[in-house]
């Protein structure tokens, strides 16, 4: 028996994207371009395409615990990425999971809505988050207008207000906080690190792209990745930056489905090709 992985693990758990775009198959394809191995735990099943979302049907709780019990107790998980979480017994069920298991290098990505603009959360479910998943996430990793829903205030419309989002999302219990700045405006795309030691500010050009169906995702995905590998918070952070920058960079190079269509995740090894 193989007891030793010879490359990191990382596993999602999040809700399957049919378009492949996002959810559980742009965390895997993220993983896979960066040497990382991914397991999947499947919170959801969605019917979507790069146009929106037609209909969601949620795992029963109880087999998203059978899912995480079996890919735990056989594989050495080096990090966790957490997505789409529509309901308080899911939340409930993740939550209790990743602490019998003691899993590590938790990144959870708060999402509730789709690029589309379509709902992936019940509004019942947003408390339990905070309550369940804040304490036990490494890192959160909220966009403007998610930390705004989560603090029941205003959207942040500058990096200092980004900032102090992040350290109220703090004081609800999260270790640190990653505030999404691509739903701002202005030439750079920035998002603000929050954590114990301070903050940091990680800037990227804005890109003109209508392919931004994943970005988050795929963010929340390549910081579990790094971390997977052993690179510190700050550092996994600054590579996924890079890495989905150059993944929205070659965006246009795709053409899938008639609207918002997918961010370029294997860029480097298809060019190569």
């Amino acid at each position: 028996m193989n007891t030793q992985s010879p490359i990191p693990i990382a596993v999602t758990i999040a809700g399957s994207d049919s378009s492949g775009g996002a959810g559980i198959q742009a965390d895997l394809k993220t993983f896979s371009a960066l040497g990382v191995y991914g397991a999947s735990v499947i919170t959801a099943l969605t019917a979507q395409n790069t146009r929106g979302v037609t209909g969601i049907h949620d795992v029963p709780s109880d087999f998203v615990t059978a899912q995480m019990d079996a890919v735990f107790s056989d594989l050495s998980i080096g990090a966790v990425k957490i997505g789409m979480v529509s309901w308080p017994e899911t939340a409930d069920a993740i939550a209790d999971g990743l602490i019998r298991h003691s899993a590590k290098n938790v990144v959870f990505d708060p999402v509730m809505v789709a690029a589309s603009g379509d709902p992936l959360i019940a509004e019942a479910a947003v408390e339990v988050l905070k309550a369940r998943l804040f304490p036990i996430a490494d890192l959160i990793t909220p966009n403007l207008p998610e930390a705004a829903r989560l603090l029941k205030t205003g959207m942040a419309e500058d990096e200092d207000q980004m900032a102090d989002q992040g350290r109220a999302l703090m004081d609800l219990g999260a270790r640190a906080v990653l505030i999404k700045g691509g739903h701002g405006e202005g030439p750079e795309a920035v998002d603000i690190l929050v954590h114990a030691a301070g903050t940091e500010r990680l800037a990227a050009p804005r890109l003109s792209t209508g392919n931004t169906h994943g970005t988050g995702c795929t963010l929340s995905s390549a910081i579990a990745a790094a971390l997977a590998k052993g690179e510190t918070l700050s550092a996994a952070a600054g590579t996924a930056k890079a890495y989905l920058s150059a993944a929205l960079a070659a965006a246009d190079t795709l053409s899938i489905g008639r609207g918002a269509g997918p961010v370029h995740h294997f860029h480097a090894s298809w060019e190569k090709a």
